[in-house]
């Protein structure tokens, strides 16, 4: 047995509407299902993995433009009657962060400030498992902290840390 690749990450969020609007019409990402009633989704038999029984919610899959893949790569879920929990930090278990990679770092943090995003923090390089890179955090309308980074560049940046040890 062997694992291809992942899947899709499933997000809980309080407004579907809400969340669309960014990760559709802020970051361009495609939605190609939308709000689907609870009992005609696939998993919607699988209640013992909710905090407490529902029986409805809204979901929206979304893919990348690009994708030749029949997966979305974000499955946005809400529950009329609310939701439970808030974003984790760096520091809390869990899943802390979806990341997206980018071409041009600079252009696209211009481009998620012009368009009101709630930026984290400035643009910052560093070295991680798969090499120099150079990225920013924004949050989505929940609080989710959302990375988009571009490859580290050495010809572009060349002032930067030389690899560790």
């Amino acid at each position: 047995m062997s694992i291809k690749g992942i899947s899709h990450i499933h997000m809980c969020v309080s407004d579907v509407e809400r969340s669309l609007e960014f990760y559709r019409d802020i970051l361009g990402l495609t939605v190609k299902t939308h709000v689907q009633p609870m009992l005609d989704r696939p998993g919607a038999e699988s209640l013992g993995m909710y905090s407490r029984l529902r029986t409805t919610r809204s979901v929206a899959d979304i893919y990348f433009d690009n994708a030749d893949t029949p997966q979305p790569v974000l499955v946005l879920t809400s529950h009329p009657d609310g939701v439970e929990g808030g974003p984790r930090k760096f520091d809390e278990k869990g899943i802390t962060n979806l990341a997206f990679q980018v071409d041009d770092i600079e252009s696209h943090a211009q481009m998620l400030a012009e368009r009101g995003v709630n930026v984290a923090g400035d643009i910052s390089d560093f070295r991680d498992a798969a090499g120099q890179m150079r990225t920013v955090f924004v949050y989505d309308p929940d609080g989710n902290l959302v990375q988009f980074h571009e490859g580290f560049n050495r010809d572009k940046y060349n002032d930067y840390a030389e690899p560790r040890d």
